[in-house]
Formats: structure tokens, C-alpha cells, sequence
């Protein structure tokens, strides 16, 4: 099936590009989405009426796209994690806990354009690459960092012992005053 694309489409082609697709891909996805149009003559000449619009928007789609890129280049993500021992994240960091990150900073990416191979399992900085275009990928860096974890469970740790300890040593009292009068203690509840 012969094409006329409308729009740039990934692994494909380009705007006013001719490419030949399967029936079903083109009927199914491409026509549908307003992306291609069939390739007659009729088609051909209409194409050539609305090329200038069509590029008018491409051209708007890439300059926002642009200055996109540049606001994520700036941005600068912190994601304070739980860890374990040895620095092992409880949980994983993931485009969509990237993606709210910066939204609260004011950038909205749709998830599925955070461009991440594997989900991050361990701290560091990663610059993080973001699918603006086809031709377009824009960076944010992301840092991984401990929000608290095992330092503070050890440093709680200790404390809890005592606390154990100081109530061992208060239940310790009633028994030995029981044994000295030899009767028990009544438990009041």
C-alpha cells in the first residue's frame, strides 16, 4: 500500500514522504490518525495544497519541542529513595516517579517519553534521556540519593535497646519486692 505521510512518523518517514506500508498498518493506524493519506494523483495535488500548513505546524511542534529540551537540560531532579544495606533500594526508580518529579517542577512529560532501558536500582546520578521528536531527544538529570535509610534504623536501634532494657529492669522491681514479702503483687488492669 502506497502512502503520502502527513506527519513525521518514527521509523518510517518524514513529512511528504512516499513509503509503501501493509494494508493493514496503513488502513488500521496511519489513515485513522491522520498521519498518511493514500498516494493517487488527486491525493498528490491536495498534499501539495496543505504541505505549507502542515509544515507551519511541524515547524511550531519543533520549536516547542526545543525549548522543552532546554527547561529539562536546566532541570535538576532529586529522588530520595529508601536504601538498605549495602545501598540497596527498597523499590526501584521509574519514568513515571521521573515524570512526577517533573511535574512539580512544571514540566509535564508523558511518562512513555522517558527513555529508561531498566528501571535505576541504585544511587548515583543518571542523566535520563526523553523522546521530545523523533529527531529530537532532550536530557534531564536525576539523582538518586538515601531519604534516611539503615543509618537511622541503626541510630533507632540502640535507643529501642535501652528502652528495652530500662523496662526489663522496671518489671525486674515488682518480683523482687514479691519474693521479700512473699506474697504476690496484685496486677491492676
Amino acid at each position: 500500500m502506497e502512502l503520502i505521510l502527513r506527519a513525521d512518523v518514527e521509523n518510517l518517514g518524514r513529512l511528504g514522504d512516499k513509503v509503501a506500508v501493509k494494508p493493514g498498518y496503513g488502513r488500521n493506524y496511519l489513515i485513522p490518525q491522520g498521519l498518511a493519506m493514500l498516494a493517487s494523483d488527486a491525493n498528490m495535488r491536495r498534499f501539495e495544497n496543505e504541505r505549507k500548513k502542515l509544515q507551519a505546524k511541524r515547524d511550531a511542534l519543533a520549536s516547542a519541542a526545543q525549548t522543552l529540551a532546554e527547561k529539562l537540560a536546566a532541570a535538576e531532579i532529586i529522588i530520595e529513595v529508601r536504601v538498605g544495606e549495602g545501598d540497596k533500594l527498597y523499590g526501584s526508580v521509574t519514568s513515571a516517579i521521573i515524570a512526577d518529579k517533573l511535574a512539580e517542577q512544571g514540566v509535564e512529560i508523558d511518562r512513555k517519553k522517558i527513555v529508561l532501558d531498566e528501571p535505576i536500582r541504585a544511587l548515583g546520578q543518571y542523566e535520563v534521556a526523553v523522546k521530545l521528536l523523533p529527531e529530537l531527544r532532550g536530557t534531564v538529570n536525576v539523582t538518586v540519593k538515601r531519604q534516611g535509610g539503615y543509618e537511622e534504623e541503626e541510630s533507632v536501634a540502640p535507643a529501642v535497646a535501652e528502652a528495652e532494657g530500662e523496662a526489663a529492669q522496671t518489671a525486674e522491681v515488682p518480683q523482687q519486692a514479691e519474693e521479700a514479702s512473699g506474697q504476690p503483687e496484685e496486677e491492676t488492669a
